[in-house]
């Protein structure tokens, strides 16, 4: 997996690179106290850094980035007012396999805090992603396997670069390591996947199955090379854009000849009676801050932040070369640092407003990735509509929508993630899957159970080589797998203090007729008894409302959570990413808002056998009736590929909304103007 931070010179093990002239001094303080970091900043950061005597030559970080204030400065923030600005950084150290975690003021140039992280494997960086190819290339082990496979030039040979998976003395540390904890892993490693490119445009058509080399990324060798067997490597290309094309259609043009309708001030934006903040975050990605809505000339709190709390990927196939495959998209690879540019015309529409967004490389210098977030209006199809049959008047509204998008590339996947908001008051995330599909090379065969079902019968089981995953080309499997998505929802209805209501449809129990259902109604009280999943067979949905604060009809103002397309988990009891990714046991979880509680999977999922996160969160269990309620909602996409997707997938949509419930005293879309 390959990542599209833009790396700087990051040639692994050189010396830092020559100081930089003096920094002019930082202001006091920044626009808003979450505003990213500015170039001045990371700079800042950097420099202390290093002056401490915490960033040594050769040692990387993985992360830098805004270290956000508590909640309750935020909320007390006065334009204008002081605020500090702090950075939080993670270093590692990877020849001495040590990683630490420093608190940083920007503005005053101080160490704050300093924390050893015995164990802890932070995500992997750019500059050791770049250096693993030429590492395997180099290998003899690795070139003679390909050589067993008719292969002669490693030059030829396109390399994936992947977390390890949940990695337990795979291999002993060598003589003279200092090993990061006593409860964690003896060495950072990575692992390389192969693939013949050989001239082909399509870097991933043609899977060199069952060779994987394991590199030891603090000493910067491979390892092991586990060969797993010869399986011969198709020759046909699949490359992405075969002719012959069939004819264009016509042109469909959308334009705003007057400009966009929503206005930008710094990472403000306001539409039609919105207002938020957004950044782009290293590690999470777009994240959404201080969502309100107008409402009677005020802006009402609805949202105080949103933001992708961790992804997880499971392969289904239990050969050794796919097992360990579990990537964590979010703690292992970064949503910001994969972020792209957007290309008009195909990922977003002509007219999109394409804004930059600054972070911090693998050395600390801040890094600009050009026109990484779109923001644009977008038809939303009819808004509301209806047609008096006695006078024939037709009320009628065509709905607009704001997207806030960003499009990240990890590998072979692609992922389009749109926060979008309505003039109805409500919003969402839509989750656009799209890429190439990862592909098995299996021997020549065709479709194991459809001679059964031609002939009228059940399918008998398939043998092993096929069975857990779709043919999809001659000598190619795209085996199944799941993609599940937890995102994080800090609700603040008008308020920190909130409460949460599970909903459920239900038949009525005292209608002799049996016409009549009703909807349940229970409070989840607590941190345990807020786990819950969903049931589509009784509408579940969850509110989260302002118990202090009723309207003229007595409704309690709320937002509720209306899930999309779910899937169970399905990694067994035994699966080591059933452990790792113990937050998709249950698509909904709730936790009272504590500060550094923001990773679902953990703080550092990768290598780890038990990173932590929600279950660790929710273990004081937590009263939640009138407290500042967190959200974290897991929805999944259960893949089980289909030959129209290959060599490439059209975009498999999901997500969920947060409509209005109680919130608005009438439809806040009544006051759209007609067309």
């Amino acid at each position: 997996m390959r990542r599209s931070l833009v790396v700087l010179a990051l040639a692994l093990g050189c010396t830092a690179p020559a100081p930089r002239p003096p920094l002019a001094p930082l202001p006091e303080s920044a626009p808003h106290p979450l505003d990213p970091l500015r170039p001045d900043e990371v700079e800042a950061a950097t420099a202390v850094l290093r002056a401490a005597g915490r960033l040594p030559d050769g040692a990387l970080l993985p992360l830098l980035v805004l270290d956000e204030p508590p909640k309750a400065e935020v909320l007390a923030f006065r334009p204008g007012a002081p605020h500090r600005r702090h950075a939080r950084a993670v270093v590692l150290d990877r020849g001495r396999g040590l990683v630490g975690e420093a608190l940083l003021d920007v503005a005053r140039r101080e160490l704050l805090s300093w924390r050893d992280l015995p164990g802890a494997q932070p995500g992997l960086t750019d500059a050791e992603m770049d250096a693993v190819p030429a590492l395997v290339r180099a290998d003899a082990r690795w070139r003679e396997a390909l050589r067993r496979r008719g292969l002669d030039d490693p030059a030829e040979v396109h390399l994936d670069v992947w977390a390890p998976g949940p990695v337990v003395d795979e291999v002993a540390p060598p003589a003279g390591t200092v090993l990061a904890g006593a409860a964690g892993p003896a060495r950072r490693l990575a692992r390389a996947i192969a693939f013949w490119r050989g001239g082909a445009t399509n870097p991933y058509g043609r899977p060199i199955e069952g060779l994987v080399a394991l590199v030891d990324l603090g000493r910067m060798e491979v390892v092991a090379v586990d060969d797993h067997g010869v399986v011969p490597v198709t020759r046909d290309a699949h490359d992405l854009d075969a002719p012959p094309r069939r004819p264009a259609p016509r042109p469909l043009v959308t334009a705003q000849p007057e400009g966009a309708s929503f206005t930008l001030r710094g990472q403000e934006v306001a539409w039609q009676g919105w207002r938020l903040r957004w950044a782009l975050h290293p590690r999470e990605g777009l994240v959404l801050y201080q969502v309100g809505h107008e409402d009677g000339g005020r802006v009402r709190s609805i949202l105080y932040r949103a933001s992708l709390s961790e992804i997880v990927v499971p392969y289904a196939d239990p050969a050794p070369a796919w097992a360990w495959r579990q990537a964590f998209d979010e703690g292992e690879y970064g949503l910001g640092r994969s972020a792209t540019r957007q290309a008009r015309g195909a990922d977003v529409p002509a007219h999109a407003t394409l804004l930059d967004a600054v972070l911090a490389d693998d050395r600390g210098a801040p890094a600009v990735l050009e026109e990484v977030v779109a923001i644009y209006e977008r038809d939303g199809g009819l808004l509301w509509r209806h047609l008096d049959e006695e006078t024939g008047r037709l009320d009628a509204r065509r709905a607009r929508e704001l997207v806030l998008r960003i499009t990240i590339t990890i590998g072979n996947y692609d992922y389009a993630f749109a926060w979008v908001l309505g003039q109805d008051g409500a919003l969402g995330l839509e989750v656009g899957l799209t890429g190439l599909l990862l592909a098995k090379g299996v021997a020549p065969s065709t479709c194991g159970y459809c001679p059964d079902l031609a002939a009228g019968r059940s399918p008998a089981p398939e043998p092993p080589e096929t069975r857990y995953g779709t043919l999809v080309a001659p000598g190619v499997l795209a085996p199944n797998h799941q993609h599940v998505f937890c995102v994080r929802l800090d609700l603040d209805v008008d308020g920190p203090t909130n409460s949460v209501l599970e909903t459920n449809a239900a038949a009525a129990t005292d209608d002799p007729r049996g016409t009549a259902f009703v909807v349940e109604r229970a409070l989840l009280s607590s941190e345990r008894a807020a786990r819950r999943d969903v049931d589509p067979a009784r509408a579940r949905r969850w509110t989260v409302f302002n118990p202090g604060a009723p309207t003229a009809l007595g409704h309690l103002p709320g937002y509720t959570l209306v899930p999309g397309e779910n899937a169970a988990f399905l990694p067994g009891p035994s699966a080591g990413a059933r452990r790792r990714a113990a937050f998709a046991a249950h698509a909904l979880w709730v936790t009272r808002h504590e500060e550094g509680e923001v990773h679902a999977a953990g703080d550092h999922p990768n290598q780890s056998a038990d990173p932590g996160g929600l279950p660790r969160y929710v273990e004081d269990d937590a009263a939640l009736v009138g407290e500042d309620v967190v959200l974290w909602y897991s929805f999944g996409v259960t893949h089980g590929p289909r030959v129209e997707e290959w060599p490439v997938m059209t975009v498999h949509r999901t997500g969920f909304r947060l409509v209005p419930h109680g919130f608005f005293t009438r439809n806040p879309a009544l006051d759209v103007a007609p067309p």
